[in-house]
């Protein structure tokens, strides 16, 4: 499986995703700018976390304009896995590849530290390798990790199953302890914590790992054919 990690003025995480990929899950990866203008050469797309332009005007907002999101955008259509950690989620909420907003962290202050999630839906394709309840431990690093969404949408996300993880004990304010989400035909998913940091014990745990081989197992079972 070939995945792209985009990098956009201000990407801080994109090292580390790269790193999970190929030392931790053995898979081929690349980094690819954010001016370019297609992705069809790869299998899943990985936006990382940082301060994409500065976080100036709103997180994201800026980023979500670039032209590789319009090859994002594509991909996404075609069924591929896509995953947005961090500010990467943010660029996914503001292009509207998932529903909800992100708001100011509740404590107002950047919060960086390791927290425990509750895998409440391992019935995708980024969460198949958990057992479902099972509780995981993956570090955050934001300001603004609020998630917010309107009583409509948030039905619409229990309707579906849409919410893959929530917080154990909220570390930001976010709504229904919200900590990652679906989108309604499951290949696109947002989480604020960085499993891409959780990928071995050298690191503090290996928790994130999981999420990784997922993505990589759901491709394969759907992509290559048995002799």
């Amino acid at each position: 499986m070939k995945f792209a990690v985009i990098v956009f003025p201000g990407s801080n995480c994109d090292i580390d995703m790269y790193h999970a990929i190929k030392d931790e899950l053995g898979e081929q990866v690349e980094y690819v700018w954010h001016d370019t203008e297609s992705l069809d050469e790869f299998d899943g797309i990985l936006l990382p976390g940082g301060f994409s332009y500065g976080d100036y005007l709103r997180t994201g907002a800026i980023a979500r304009f670039s032209k590789v999101m319009q090859a994002v955008v594509k991909a996404a259509e075609a069924g591929k896995p896509i995953l947005g950690v961090c500010n990467g989620f943010q660029i996914l909420l503001e292009a509207g590849l998932l529903p909800g907003a992100m708001r100011r962290n509740e404590s107002l202050s950047f919060i960086c530290k390791p927290v425990d999630l509750k895998v409440v839906n391992n019935q995708t394709m980024f969460s198949a390798v958990y057992t479902q309840g099972e509780t995981i431990s993956i570090p955050v690093a934001h300001g603004e990790g609020n998630y917010y969404c309107d009583e409509e949408t948030l039905a619409k996300l229990k309707e579906n199953n849409q919410i893959v993880f929530t917080y154990q004990d909220n570390p930001n304010g976010s709504l229904e302890d919200i900590a990652g989400i679906i989108n309604e035909t499951g290949n696109v998913l947002g989480m604020m914590p960085h499993p891409e940091r959780a990928v071995d014990e050298l690191l503090g745990g290996a928790d994130g790992l999981k999420l990784f081989q997922s993505i990589v197992r759901s491709w394969r079972e759907a992509n290559v054919v048995k002799a």
